[in-house]
């Protein structure tokens, strides 16, 4: 699948012009290049996704998930500076709720 992306992506580059397009194929070891995502859906309804806005699970307060599950799709790639994100906006609510005696 790979090759043919490259073919096709080559073939339009040409198509738009462009000389010595040139295509290649580092073959990555499997897991390399992925980001898994989407097992544990955000969302306001606890009918309907796992955890709240804050990452927290509906079901169980004290437990955040601030990786990529609460992301139902991506962009393309390196979501990391999203999940430092949520992970820091998890954080700083979990402090909050702590000193309430919510948590």
């Amino acid at each position: 699948m790979r090759k043919d992306m490259a073919n096709d992506a080559a073939e339009m580059l040409e198509a738009a012009g462009l000389k010595n397009v040139g295509t290649y194929d580092n073959s990555p070891a499997p897991g390399f290049c992925i980001h898994e995502m989407g097992t544990a859906r955000m969302g306001r309804d606890p009918k309907t996704s796992v955890l709240n806005g804050f990452n927290q699970i509906h079901a169980c307060k004290n437990v955040f998930v601030t990786d990529g599950a609460c992301m139902t799709s991506n962009g393309v790639v390196n979501p990391s500076l999203t999940y430092m994100a949520l992970t820091a906006r998890a954080a700083d609510f979990a402090v909050k709720e702590l000193k309430k005696g919510n948590l």
